[in-house]
C-alpha cells in the first residue's frame, strides 16, 4: 500500500484519486497515519462484508438464546421494581 504525506495528497489530488481507484492509499500526518483513501468499490466490497459478519453474529446470538429488546426491557423492569 501506497502512503502519502497529507500535504503531498493534497497537493495532488487527482492524481491520489486515480491512485486510490487502483489500491487503497494510506495517508500520514506529521508521520503518523490518520486516513485511508480507497475506491467506492472497495468501500462497498468492506460494507458488504461488514454487513455479512453482522448477520452472521446475529444468527450465533439467536441460536444462543440472545434476549430481544422487549425480554431485556421486561427483565430489567422485573429487577428493578423487586
Amino acid at each position: 500500500m501506497k502512503t502519502l504525506g497529507a500535504s503531498e495528497a493534497k497537493n495532488r489530488f487527482g492524481e491520489l484519486l486515480d491512485l486510490a481507484r487502483r489500491e487503497p492509499v494510506q495517508i500520514a500526518k506529521k508521520g503518523r497515519s490518520v486516513a485511508i483513501m480507497m475506491s467506492i468499490e472497495e468501500f462497498e466490497r468492506f460494507l458488504d462484508l461488514e454487513n455479512q459478519f453482522l448477520a452472521l453474529k446475529a444468527e450465533q446470538a439467536r441460536q444462543e438464546g440472545f434476549v430481544g429488546i422487549t425480554e431485556s426491557e421486561a427483565l430489567l423492569s422485573e429487577i428493578l421494581n423487586a
